[in-house]
């Protein structure tokens, strides 16, 4: 074993770490940091956030550059100063025994604690930001597996003291069990069962406010219940390899999380693009969470599909529920479609974090496929309720509305399977009109219009979408087509089709994916008959 320190403290001097206990291995904390090419980290190039590899800034005296930001970035200033990238470099060693990978992770360590005193005039912001402490904790506390100087135990114990402090704790969100998971290993490390204890604990009852009995995450976005899922079985893992007991309930609620974040996946395997969720997320499959097709969350989702394990099933979400918060857009009554094994509509999604107009247009309702309702101001953070809903094998019927418009909007969704149709009810008070909007999939592009109607086309595909005035379902003309932009992944965007409806009180949206013309067929007492290529699909008078 390789020792920074002495075994014994040196009398006059702060004392050393004591030996880990045999649980403390950067190996059992691998999965904690991202995947890095040590060799490259020890050249001093790191990769992260995103962004290309990038050679560390150098300050004169020839210490890494801690303020550097060289993207304008702040995910990559935040990991700058997570010490994760240096993590991996003690995995490394443990794994491959070569020295100097640790002589450098200690070298990094060792800068970073002495260039960023907490309360230091000149220290970067995210240095002691609350989720760079948390994620900085296990990396340092890998390296203490092997290096017991001194300054490390000062630093194990500063950290321990904030990640303790409840006024910086976040009690039900992501970075609240990243400090959980801090403050667990430097409890132990330190032998503070107190701390450790502390730790489990308010794990527990945190994920019980994040994860609700029915598996949902209220951080608006399925993306970080990923991101949950994974950092609580890593979690699970330490505690039960440090011989304590793992509690029962934070078992439990990782489990139903499991639930939710089948649902949200699509069958391509792709997570659902709604709120912080980058399109091109693919979760891991959870085989025990694949239940019924067809599923609501009373935290504000509905989703639904053909089939399990069909990656050309159809697919839909629906959104309502709570007002925004954390990681949600202003996405109610929003949905998004799949039919096929292909994208049918999708939202403008996730790019990043910057601060910059298009992230705060992603937000916005404008970014999804919602209805807007004319001359009213937007009321952001409004809750939206599900009226009512009729789930049944081959259809899904869901009624919504809110006052997000100072105005009652109404939204009836009815999803048929086999032939695959979504149509879309838009309804806002007498004497007022709404427009609703629609994007699509990036590969459609449009190949003809008509009266009241949009053909759009990839290849041999074709998606159509039809807009009728109830109660006679005249065609509703007036759409306007244009260029919009959506997100693929995290800081890549392309190009869309959008199409904007004309502004009515009341208005029918049929989007139809397949070959052929449609035509509808008016019934008695406001019912409808929609012949596709496929077949006829009847809908009710009123959708409901």
């Amino acid at each position: 074993m390789f020792w920074h320190a002495r075994r014994k403290p040196v009398p006059g001097r702060r004392r050393a770490l004591d030996p880990p206990p045999p649980d403390i291995t950067a190996d059992a904390l691998a999965s904690l940091f991202p995947a890095a090419d040590a060799a490259e980290v020890a050249r001093g190039v790191v990769t992260f956030a995103g962004q290309p590899p990038t050679e560390l800034g150098r300050t004169p005296a020839g210490g890494i550059d801690w303020h550097s930001d060289p993207h304008r970035n702040r995910s990559w200033a935040l990991n700058l100063h997570t010490l994760r990238w240096m993590g991996r470099l003690v995995v490394e060693y443990e794994r491959s025994g070569e020295h100097d990978h640790l002589e450098r992770a200690t070298d990094i360590a060792r800068d970073w604690a002495r260039s960023n005193p907490r309360r230091g005039a000149d220290v970067s912001e995210w240095a002691w930001a609350e989720h760079a402490v948390a994620l900085r904790g296990p990396a340092l506390v890998a390296l203490s597996a092997h290096v017991l100087d001194p300054w490390l135990a000062v630093s194990l114990a500063e950290h321990a003291n904030v990640l303790a402090d409840p006024a910086l704790y976040r009690e039900g969100h992501n970075h609240g069990l990243d400090q959980d998971i801090a403050l667990l290993l430097i409890g132990r490390r330190l032998g503070d069962a107190t701390r450790t204890r502390l730790a489990i604990d308010r794990m527990t009852a945190s994920a019980e406010l994040a994860i609700d009995e029915q598996g949902a995450l209220h951080e608006q976005a399925p993306r970080y219940g990923v991101y949950v899922h994974r950092r609580l079985g890593a979690a699970l893992r330490l505690i039960e390899n440090s011989g304590l007991e793992v509690p029962g309930r934070l078992t439990a609620r990782r489990a139903v999380l499991a639930h939710y974040i089948a649902h949200a996946t699509q069958p391509d395997g792709r997570l659902a693009p709604l709120g912080d969720s980058p399109a091109d997320t693919r979760p891991p499959r959870f085989g025990g969470a694949q239940t019924s097709t067809a599923r609501v969350f009373d935290a504000g989702y509905a989703f639904g599909r053909t089939a399990w394990d069909d990656p050309e099933a159809a697919y839909y979400s629906l959104r309502f529920g709570p007002g925004r918060r954390l990681h949600g857009h202003e996405d109610h009554l929003g949905v998004t479609y799949q039919a096929g094994g292909h994208d049918v509509l999708v939202e403008a999604g996730f790019d990043s974090y910057e601060r910059t107009e298009f992230r705060r247009w992603t937000l916005s309702p404008e970014a999804h496929n919602v209805p807007i309702v004319q001359e009213a101001e937007f009321r952001p953070g409004t809750a939206t309720s599900l009226d009512a809903s009729a789930i049944g094998p081959s259809r899904q019927c869901y009624r919504l509305s809110d006052e997000a418009y100072g105005v009652r909007r109404t939204r009836t969704v009815l999803v048929h399977h086999g032939p695959d149709l979504m149509a879309v009810l838009d309804e806002a008070p007498a004497g007022r009109t709404l427009r609703n909007l629609w994007h699509f999939a990036p590969a459609l592009r449009v190949a003809a219009t008509g009266e009241g109607r949009v053909t759009l086309a990839a290849g041999d595909r074709r998606v159509t979408l039809l807009q009728l005035r109830p109660p006679d379902h005249a065609p509703a003309p007036g759409q306007l087509v244009r260029q919009g932009t959506v997100c693929t992944g995290y800081l890549r965007r392309t190009e869309s089709v959008t199409v904007v409806s004309p502004a009515a009180s009341r208005l029918l949206t049929l989007i139809v994916p397949g070959p052929g013309d449609l035509d509808v067929t008016p019934g008695p007492e406001g019912t409808l008959t929609v012949h596709t290529a496929t077949g006829p699909v009847s809908l009710p008078a009123g959708l409901f």
